[in-house]
């Protein structure tokens, strides 16, 4: 009788787990959807905290049906998401949700921007899935069984050595002129003729970098909808993602450095100062 009881377990996580990659993909079609609806028409754009800080009502349609679709199929799922915030229940379960990444981008017609979604199990990324809709670059992770990029398998680099990178960061809407701050940093980079690309989506950063085109990612300042999908998608691709000192990450800590694994510490080394220059 126990092995029966225990394949009986063991088919009912597979086919919920079918049902969360459902729902995830289901929820992440219809976001985008929402985009490519509006990219051509005027929109509402209005600006939150900050210069330049912004969000449109595409950003509220994309969010609206992706909460929609998540508590339809799973109405007792806790839910964190940019714009309406944490709506909390009592599960194992949260999606961590960023209805468009690249909001500036998006607002400028620039195709630099994606639907970012994470599912966290008992305070670990599960599964995680980023769209960008422009591009048609769909990339999926699941926990142990690798990421892909629209169903192909996708590895991180192999470069070895920080001076033969090329880099993708970010920098904050509002900048506070703090020691070894975004803006020393990129400047210890490219005073050594390192390439530092700013795309303006933290998630596609965190995809690009899994898909091998970056060597590796840092930024100071993010929410845990930024790096909740793209933190997983990068270790699921062979990669290494950490806090700023090189400590283990999780994404409700503002700093991340992601690399290929191969030059992490180096990586790290650099972004905080360590390195002889």
């Amino acid at each position: 009788m126990v092995p029966n009881i225990i394949s009986k377990t063991a088919l009912y996580q597979c086919l919920y787990l079918r049902m969360l990659k459902s729902t995830l993909l289901e929820a992440i079609h219809e976001a985008a959807a929402q985009m490519r609806s509006f990219i051509d028409q005027d929109f509402k754009v209005e600006n939150k905290i900050g210069i330049n800080n912004l969000v449109t009502e595409v950003d509220h349609a994309s969010e609206r049906v992706i909460i929609e679709t998540i508590k339809r199929n799973f109405p007792e799922h806790h839910i964190l998401s940019e714009e309406c915030g944490d709506l909390i229940q009592d599960s194992q379960y949260k999606w961590i949700i960023d209805p468009i990444d690249g909001t500036v981008n998006f607002a400028h017609r620039i195709p630099i921007c994606c639907i970012s979604i994470g599912i966290e199990y008992n305070g670990k990324m599960a599964m995680a899935a980023i769209y960008n809709p422009f591009m048609h670059e769909l990339y999926f992770a699941e926990r142990d069984k690798g990421a892909v990029l629209n169903d192909k398998p996708i590895s991180v680099s192999k470069k070895e050595k920080v001076e033969n990178a090329c880099l993708v960061t970010g920098f904050p809407y509002t900048y506070l002129d703090e020691p070894n701050g975004p803006l020393q940093v990129f400047e210890r980079f490219i005073r050594k003729g390192i390439p530092v690309r700013r795309l303006g989506s933290a998630a596609i950063d965190l995809a690009w970098v899994a898909a091998g085109r970056f060597d590796g990612f840092y930024e100071h300042n993010l929410e845990a909808w930024d790096s909740a999908a793209g933190f997983l998608l990068v270790e699921e691709a062979g990669g290494k993602v950490s806090d700023l000192k090189g400590n283990p990450y999780n994404p409700y800590q503002p700093g991340i450095i992601a690399s290929n694994g191969l030059m992490h510490k180096e990586l790290v080394d650099w972004v905080t100062g360590n390195i002889n220059n």
